[in-house]
């Protein structure tokens, strides 16, 4: 049987308990070192995807049905036609 790929929420969750478990200071060192690359994963992934979302997000449909690049810090140009 095939392992489900995790879900994004999922990976922040688990992100958030790694370093929640991190931060106790109680965790041996074994088990540190283990949760830190485990973390490392969760946040390389959780990175990867908000990055996917992102350009998946930066093109907008214009009302002629054209597909037009988004700058997030211009906006769009909506007067300029």
């Amino acid at each position: 049987m095939a392992k489900q790929p995790i879900r994004f929420e999922e990976a922040m969750l688990d992100l958030e308990e790694v370093v929640k478990k991190l931060e106790t200071g109680e965790v041996p060192l074994e088990d540190a070192i283990s949760l830190y690359k485990k973390g490392m994963e969760l946040s390389s992934f959780c990175h990867e995807k908000l990055q996917n979302a992102e350009k998946q997000l930066i093109s907008i449909i214009d009302q002629n049905d054209n597909k037009v690049e988004f700058n997030p810090v211009q906006g769009t140009n909506e007067d300029e036609e």
